[in-house]
């Protein structure tokens, strides 16, 4: 078992640092138990450590996922895009940032992003950083979400704009919202979207050094 030293009595010498690894422990198999073109749920039967010290097979069920991407529009006015849309699985309306499901051909999460930020809010930007990559449920399920600031905002002319909005998306109500402002609603508990919470709080944070410690999107 790790021992955890109370903070600021790490050993100088030794170059510790907390980052998440990928790591699987041994599955013995695993079986699919629904499936649909966006989601599935398996359960794995794995080895894990027994009270003894010895394996033990222990079944796992959990969510399979495409992963998702998400854009925190930030305009020259330091203000913040939020959608309000209809969740039905939570049962509430939730402001959100423009997000979708890596779902597209060949689609890696930044191209995600900038294809919602289009599609939902016709907009485009010349800038792109990321700002957060989490897990929003890792003991239900494998889906990781991106986040990403974009800035250098133009408007994308409405015959550019192969997409037609229905459904959850048939009624977007926009706000642009300081980004002081959308921290103040996060620690209110008037907002509770995982991606967007930590998209407002991260950019929050690294608009304290001109987000000049940002990772290049890529």
């Amino acid at each position: 078992m790790s021992q955890i030293r109370p903070a600021g009595t790490e050993d100088p010498g030794t170059d510790a640092k907390v980052a998440d690894v990928p790591e699987s422990w041994p599955v013995e198999r695993s079986e699919d138990r629904f499936r649909s073109h966006r989601v599935g749920m398996r359960t794995d039967w794995l080895q894990m450590p027994g009270p003894d010290g010895a394996p033990a097979t222990v079944a796992r069920d959990y969510m399979v996922h495409l992963g998702a991407a998400a854009a925190l529009a930030l305009d020259g006015a330091g203000r913040v895009l939020l959608q309000r849309q209809y969740r039905h699985a939570a049962r509430h309306l939730l402001w959100e940032l423009p997000a979708g499901i890596i779902d597209g051909e060949g689609e890696g999460p930044l191209a995600t992003a900038r294809r919602e930020l289009v599609e939902e809010a016709g907009l485009r930007a010349g800038t792109w950083h990321e700002l957060a990559d989490f897990f929003p449920s890792p003991g239900f399920s494998d889906e990781r979400i991106h986040v990403f600031l974009a800035r250098g905002l133009s408007e994308v002319p409405e015959e550019e704009i192969d997409f037609v909005r229905q459904h959850e998306e048939a009624d977007l109500v926009s706000e642009w919202v300081p980004l002081e402002d959308a921290v103040g609603l996060v620690l209110s508990g008037r907002l509770h979207n995982g991606a967007t919470v930590i998209g407002i709080l991260a950019a929050h944070a690294a608009s304290r050094e001109g987000f000049a410690g940002l990772r290049e999107a890529s």
